[in-house]
């Protein structure tokens, strides 16, 4: 073999040897990044900034606790294992159970025909039963209402069986059965009422308003528009029966 051609053997050997070396130094290097990756992936992420439609939080089976969405993808709810049917509601948050049922929520929208804010609680296998709610009229009219508001929820009457109720009334187009089944139902005491507010109302008044159990307005402590003290008492029927001014008692 002449010297060209072992000098050519030896620059061949060399760059196998670099080709190898440059290799192992590669694949140290995809290793230590993909483990890297695995560490970062099963550790907690910061970020400076996040944008999305909708995130679903998880608990660690999977099960739904939490979703923050816009107002297209917002979650309807679910009772009893099964989503309620798709609905328009507006963007926020929703809160889930430990029985994946929704448990109550804030939600928010606002343009110039009308305004909403509000945070709902709901009851155990029913509706919201506290809400501190904002609402407004067009930008016309200007009338507001917010506060906190209560209800009454019968055990005895779920959401379920509510809205298993309303479908078996011909559905909505039937206003006069639905009419009748839900007055039926009120004389029952199975349907919710409200029994406090306490805020501001769309007539100008802010004070605390009671009602019974029967949802009929039973007691005012307020302050007029014209920013005058009133205290007013009203029997069963809802007629006002004493009314105190702060200059007179009627009555």
């Amino acid at each position: 073999m002449n010297n060209a051609a072992t000098q050519s053997m030896d620059m061949l050997t060399k760059q196998v040897r670099s080709l190898k070396i440059y290799t192992a130094v590669l694949t140290v290097i995809t290793i230590c990044c993909l483990i890297a990756l695995f560490l970062t992936a099963r550790g907690t992420n910061q970020f400076t900034e996040l944008t999305a439609r909708r995130i679903n939080i998880v608990e660690p089976d999977g099960r739904l606790a939490l979703v923050i969405s816009d107002h297209v993808n917002q979650h309807p709810g679910a009772m009893n294992g099964k989503d309620l049917p798709v609905r328009d509601r507006p963007a926020g948050m929703i809160f889930f159970n430990e029985e994946g049922d929704e448990c109550g929520g804030l939600i928010y929208d606002g343009t110039k025909k009308a305004a909403s804010f509000t945070w709902s609680v709901d009851q155990y296998k029913n509706d919201q039963i506290m809400q501190l709610q904002y609402e407004q009229d067009s930008d016309r009219t200007l009338a507001r209402s917010y506060g906190l508001k209560l209800w009454d929820r019968s055990d005895r009457f779920t959401l379920q069986q509510n809205m298993d109720y309303y479908n078996s009334l011909s559905g909505p187009k039937d206003t006069a059965a639905l009419r009748a089944g839900y007055d039926s139902l009120r004389r029952e005491g199975l349907l919710s009422v409200e029994r406090l507010f306490l805020g501001h109302t769309t007539d100008g008044q802010t004070g605390l308003f009671l009602r019974d159990s029967k949802g009929i307005p039973r007691l005012r402590i307020c302050i007029g528009k014209e920013n005058e003290p009133l205290i007013q008492t009203l029997d069963e029927k809802g007629n006002v029966i004493a009314s105190w001014t702060g200059k007179q008692t009627v009555k």
